[in-house]
């Protein structure tokens, strides 16, 4: 009798899961599809069993679907970088639940032999080249260009910091856009001995994961806890980790006030929104 009164909750438990309306889990397209989802994934899968609701990894088709779908209000749990963060934090009423640890900051830099680039005040209509916008790279250094007049030109390059290298070697009369942990880490000490530091951007709180204010207070603590602190939430975590992370050790509690004044990287600019 038991047995079945049992076997009958259980069936109730899955029928409810499947037929309710599914959270939506994203980040942005950094990766093809098959990435997308080996990285994510688990995170859904983790947060389903967790919350006793479906919870579904969405991969963008590309970057003005993954900015469309935001500005929607359509994502419920993301995994991105401060400057989307803050946006959805002051626009949708995001909360920020847990991050990476560390901060996220940026060099521009020239060839040290240019004799046409000496400061930034140089780069005048001269190619700066760095990942495609609305990469946080990119739009951390184009900060430093507030006036429209005297914008640098972009050269979006899309593969990550060795094809944004590969593009500045081959041009000598450039300047390039590299993190600070790229820069002192995967090149080599004579590569940067043939460059200037042009600027270095204000150092920004890492990315974080933030949930739509359609997941309720417990829920959100109950989110928090199970991926900080639970040994299935760590290992949910472990590829955006290995990938995002360097020698980080795991996630982080995060607050909505670690990112405040970070989305003007996004508002009132060319390359924002």
């Amino acid at each position: 009798m038991w047995k079945s009164v049992v076997a009958g909750l259980w069936l109730l438990s899955i029928i409810a899961v499947a037929a309710a309306k599914p959270l939506i889990l994203s980040a942005p397209p950094r990766e093809n599809l098959e990435k997308g989802i080996e990285q994510y994934q688990p995170i859904a899968d983790f947060l389903t069993n967790l919350l006793g609701k479906p919870v579904e990894y969405q991969h963008p088709d590309s970057w003005l679907s993954y900015q469309r779908d935001m500005r929607a209000d359509k994502y419920d749990i993301v995994f991105d970088g401060p400057h989307f963060v803050s946006w959805r934090i002051k626009h949708l009423g995001h909360n920020a639940l847990i991050k990476l640890p560390g901060k996220l900051q940026f060099y521009l830099v020239s060839h040290k032999n240019d004799p046409d680039i000496k400061t930034s005040n140089d780069l005048i209509g001269k190619r700066i080249y760095g990942i495609l916008p609305p990469n946080l790279s990119t739009l951390s250094i184009l900060a430093h260009f507030s006036n429209p007049v005297r914008q640098p030109i972009i050269r979006g390059i899309r593969g990550g910091m060795w094809k944004v290298y590969a593009a500045f070697k081959q041009d000598q009369n450039s300047a390039a856009i590299f993190r600070t942990t790229f820069y002192s880490k995967k090149l080599t000490q004579e590569d940067r001995q043939q460059m200037n530091i042009l600027y270095t951007s204000e150092p920004l709180t890492n990315q974080a994961i933030t949930v739509s204010k359609r997941i309720n207070k417990a829920q959100q603590k109950k989110i928090r806890y199970g991926l900080l602190k639970t040994k299935g939430g760590r290992m949910a975590l472990k590829r955006i980790l290995k990938r995002f992370g360097g020698k980080a050790k795991g996630f982080i509690s995060a607050s909505n006030s670690d990112y405040k004044g970070d989305n003007f990287l996004l508002e009132g600019v060319i390359f924002g929104w």
